[in-house]
């Protein structure tokens, strides 16, 4: 996604980190306290929603051409056009809630567009709790920037997408940000979307924001994601992941594990040189009995034996 260019034209806001984290088992019905005695939200309001990776050139022209991946998973090339005309185009693979979103050295332009560079959206699932979020991103003591996402669908006339929230100012990112998000109505309403009807008042989900294209294939959704990012991308980021209700955990060396909701996010700390996309993990619709590795560019995607996968990216200079 192009958000971070446009957060650079509409941020002014102050970044205050969080000290100490909690940490709790996955799917816990609230989060322990705090070493101060806070306690994290009861109620998880993001889920994650998709991440993108800026791979080198020959991995990620191998992976538009793939004709695995075709099999493996509801995959396709598209370029979007977003908020003022902006346009990108992404490899796409898509799940029954969850996606990735791939792209090659220089397809984002500015340093968006730079190998290793990396992003992830969490997002509500009920209308109006991205409301809630906001909230409680500044009961953090800090003040959240939003933004609107439009899509053109090829008349020139922009239909509203998704609000959009960040905690971190543009010039304050190396290499990985975060957002929240909440679907529009009005995209719903537009059958070139192609989503699903409301399962219930207010359903603004993944699953219903996806369609069932998956169950044609093997991918089922994303379970897992390692991220390589800088210390300061990944301290930043725990605001957000915290107003969301997430378990969160930091580790010695500034890392950030944030579970609860299917996937566990892993933002490892490293140097900029060494950030990226390091694995990510999905589920499977059925287990198959044999594994299968296929080499795709460098990265290499194993697929079982059982009912999930693997796909490790090599890092630089490997």
């Amino acid at each position: 996604m192009l958000l971070r260019r446009k957060l650079r034209m509409v941020m002014a806001l102050v970044v205050a980190l969080a000290a100490a984290l909690v940490w709790a088992t996955e799917g816990s019905a609230s989060a322990a306290p705090d070493e101060k005695g806070r306690s994290s939200p009861d109620r998880q309001l993001l889920f994650f929603n998709h991440a993108y990776g800026v791979l080198d050139r020959e991995t990620a022209d191998a992976v538009e051409h793939s004709d695995y991946l075709r099999t493996f998973a509801n995959f396709q090339v598209r370029t979007t056009t977003g908020a003022d005309g902006q346009t990108w185009t992404g490899r796409y693979l898509m799940g029954r809630e969850t996606y990735v979103e791939l792209f090659g050295v220089g397809d984002l332009p500015g340093k968006d567009g730079l190998f290793g560079a990396t992003g992830a959206a969490v997002s509500v699932e009920q209308a109006g709790d991205l409301a809630t979020v906001r909230q409680r991103v500044r009961d953090q003591g800090i003040t959240p920037a939003d933004f609107l996402q439009t899509r053109d669908f090829g008349d020139g006339v922009p239909v509203p997408w998704f609000d959009a929230s960040f905690v971190i100012e543009a010039d304050q990112y190396d290499s990985f940000g975060a957002w929240a998000m909440e679907y529009r109505p009005e995209y719903f309403a537009d059958p070139r979307g192609r989503t699903e009807p409301a399962s219930h008042p207010g359903d603004v989900g993944r699953e219903r924001y996806l369609n069932d294209e998956y169950r044609d294939h093997r991918m089922r959704d994303v379970t897992s994601l390692r991220l390589g990012v800088t210390r300061r991308d990944a301290t930043s980021t725990v605001p957000l992941l915290r107003a969301g209700g997430f378990d969160v955990r930091t580790l010695a060396d500034g890392g950030v594990v944030a579970r609860r909701g299917g996937t566990t996010v892993r933002l490892e700390a490293s140097t900029r040189e060494e950030a990226g996309l390091r694995e990510i993990g999905f589920s499977l619709n059925k287990a198959v009995k044999h594994r299968h590795t296929e080499r795709i560019g460098r990265s290499t995607l194993t697929v079982g034996a059982g009912a999930g996968a693997v796909w490790r990216f090599d890092g630089p200079g490997k």
